[in-house]
């Protein structure tokens, strides 16, 4: 499929995922609180789970739309392939 516009927003979401998992990584082998571990490792999920969010997001709005659009694919495989993808929402 390519590069997709959402990429590089993913790509940045992610790359905060990677710092803050470092700090965790910091935290716990500086012995910090539990607490203080507790909270980046929130942050970790969270930046994770909006670059997924907006990848799949991204997929359904461009590619299955397109796709659709353009007949390269069935609506019940179109369907299919949704129903695939939103269960890792």
């Amino acid at each position: 499929m390519g590069i997709h516009t959402s990429h590089p927003d993913v790509v940045k979401r992610l790359k905060r995922a990677e710092g803050h998992l470092r700090s965790v990584i910091a935290m716990i082998e500086e012995g910090r609180a539990c607490v203080d571990i507790a909270q980046q490792l929130q942050a970790v999920e969270s930046a994770i789970s909006n670059a997924k969010t907006t990848l799949i997001h991204d997929h359904i709005d461009h590619c299955l739309e397109q796709s659709l659009r353009n007949e390269e694919q069935s609506p019940t495989s179109a369907i299919k392939e949704l129903k695939s993808i939103t269960k890792y929402l």
